[in-house]
Order: C-alpha cells, then structure tokens, then sequence
C-alpha cells in the first residue's frame, strides 16, 4: 500500500503521518539534546551561552527554509529554532538572567526572545539591581532596556553603562503594545491609570482623550502596575497582555499607544564580549568624552567618516562633575574586529578623554 503524502489519504491516514512525523522529531530533538550534552562536557567550565553560534544557526535556517519554500513564516521558524536552541542549552546548563520584573514585563519578553523558556529568569525591582545581579555573578546575564522609539533613551540604563563591567553582548526589539487593563474590564470603574512613567508617556494622548478624569500614578514597571490594580477595583494598568493573564485582569481597552509603531529596544549584558559571527550584521556600542572646547566632538567624529564607518546613534548624558561635561553614547554598524571600526576606535581613543567600549554583537532581526 502507497504511504498517503500530504497531497491525498483520507484524514485518519494523514494523522498517522503527522504522528510518525512527531516520532521521528522528537527522536531528532532527542539526539540533538544529547548532542549539546557532550559538547557541554567538552566544554567543561567554558561558556553555555554562545549567541554569535545561536544567531549562525538562526540565520542559516532561515536562508535554507526560504530556499526550498515553506508554508511558515520567518518570525514562526525563528520561534521553533530558538525553543529548540533553549531546550538544549538548558541540558547543559539552564542561564539565569535577570531583567527588571516582576514577572509580565515587557523586558521578560525579551529575555524570552533572546533565551528562549528554558531560562532562569531572575525578576528585580530595580535597574540597579539588574546591573548587580549579573556583574556580582548571581545571575549570568541581564537585559535591559536602552531606548524606546518614542520617549528615546532609558537614562538610568544609560548611566549604569557608564560605570558597569559587563559587555553588551546582543540587542533585542519588542515591539510594545500597551493594554489598558482592571479587574472588571470596564473603562467605567477607572480612578486611577497606574503604569510605568515611560509607559503613561507614551500613551498620554489616549489617555487624555478617553479617560481624561483619572488620576495618573507612576509604577517602577508596568507588571507592578498590574499587580496594583489586581489589588484595587478603581486602578487600572498599562501592560502587556501577559500581564493581564498573569494578574488575573480583564483587558478594557488593547493598544492604547500613541504611536502603534511604538518599539523598546533592549540590551543583552553579559560577562565576556561576544565573537564575531559569519554573514551576520553588527553593532558595536562606546561610549566617549571629548574635552570642553569648541569643535572637540566634530573632531571625534571625524575618524568614523574618515573609514566610511556608519555611525547609527548618537546620545549625550551630563558627566555629573558639576562642569556642564557629557558622555557621549555611539552605536556603529559593524564589529570591533572589522578594520574600518578598529582603526576609528584607535584613533577616537587618542582624541577622546575617556572612552569605553562595551561591545560588539549581533544586530537585533
């Protein structure tokens, strides 16, 4: 008898198929598992998380999938290979990553993108918190957020930066939709609209149209916020829609952005830097002061023109000596072992009064 493909059989026959092709996966997934086992052992006390090794992986199978046509989307086969990449890391070891919690936010989120399930999430209250976490070796790696496409840079993030060990090691994007959610999932019971500053920005124009009476009160992160109004039937919150499941919320109004274009970017911290991965884009990130006189920045930036380095960002933050000083915040296209890159960093290093590097990674998908 002709084995039924997935062109013809009956539906009985074509779900034996499907489940001799679940067979045949896990026992793919299995052998992987114990693939990444060995390797661990190898590897002995060397590092588990290798994420220009991951980005390769990702990126190849992509490029393979879109050239022999899939019924799948990007963003679907990315999910799979990053859960698998997960599960098996995790046989190794399982990375414990602090973020700013607690648990909902949309920094979780990232860590998700960026790790994968199989993590050991590390939820703070604060971002300084974060930073110790991971630079005092309680955690292994942190994310947080650097800027957001609306409001732009996280100046605590930024100041923390400044003065911190880790290196950047990889960038995440999520696109942030806020959910104004409460207990009953009616607009009619809002007092009180409690949120993340950033966040109640960002929405401040909806809110000001359909809730123009209640009363705006700051939270350190949206999840808390949502765990406040889980508390109070006159609080709502602004989060994501996880947080409404994890809360027990009803959500009384979706998207309420200003701008449904609205994206965090986030940063990976680690201890060591990350290699340079093949076929695969960079940033690199510094930062940099230049001495108070007139044309001292243009000089700075010279070496980036001189070698067609493309500079991508550029922010300032106030030294804090008391002098109207600044730090100086640039993110590069390309890695720091790219020549371009290296020889403009060796000579913004002789113009600059301070530089710091913090790292070269993957550009965010």
């Amino acid at each position: 008898m002709t084995e039924p493909t997935v062109s013809n059989g009956s539906i009985e026959e074509l779900r034996k198929v499907i489940d001799a092709t679940d067979a045949e996966l896990f026992g793919l997934l299995e052998k992987r598992a114990k693939l990444a086992r060995s390797i661990g052992k190898l590897k002995a006390a060397g590092a588990v998380y290798k994420p220009e090794r991951e980005r390769e992986i990702f990126e190849r199978t992509v490029a393979r999938a879109k050239t022999e046509g899939t019924l799948m989307s990007e963003e679907a086969i990315r999910s799979i290979v990053r859960e698998i990449i997960s599960a098996c890391r995790a046989v190794e070891a399982m990375p414990r990553v602090a973020f700013l919690g607690p648990r909902g936010t949309f920094t979780e989120e990232a860590v998700i993108r960026q790790f994968g399930s199989s993590v050991k999430a590390l939820p703070c209250g604060t971002l300084d918190e974060v930073f110790h976490e991971a630079a005092s070796g309680t955690a292994d790696f942190a994310v947080v957020p650097v800027e957001n496409s609306t409001e732009g840079i996280v100046t605590r993030t930024a100041d923390l930066l400044l003065t911190t060990p880790l290196k950047v090691i990889g960038e995440v994007n999520v696109a942030v939709h806020h959910n104004l959610m409460n207990r009953s999932g009616k607009r009619e019971d809002i007092v009180e609209v409690h949120a993340h500053p950033q966040a109640l920005a960002q929405c401040r124009l909806w809110l000001m149209t359909h809730l123009p009476q209640a009363k705006l009160v700051p939270s350190s992160s949206n999840a808390q916020a949502a765990k406040e109004a889980t508390a109070d039937p006159k609080v709502a919150a602004l989060a994501a829609e996880r947080a409404a499941a994890l809360y027990e919320l009803h959500i009384a109004a979706h998207a309420v952005e200003d701008d449904p274009r609205n994206c965090t970017r986030f940063l990976v911290l680690g201890k060591e830097s990350c290699g340079k991965a093949q076929n695969v884009l960079h940033k690199t990130s510094l930062i940099f002061s230049v001495p108070n006189r007139a044309g001292a920045l243009l000089d700075a930036l010279a070496p980036f023109a001189k070698y067609k380095v493309s500079m991508v960002r550029l922010e300032s933050r106030p030294a804090r000596n008391g002098a109207w000083d600044y730090n100086f915040y640039v993110d590069v296209d390309g890695h720091i072992e790219d020549e371009p890159i290296s020889k403009a960093v060796e000579e913004l290093g002789q113009i600059a009064l301070y530089l710091k590097i913090l790292g070269s990674y993957t550009a965010a998908y």
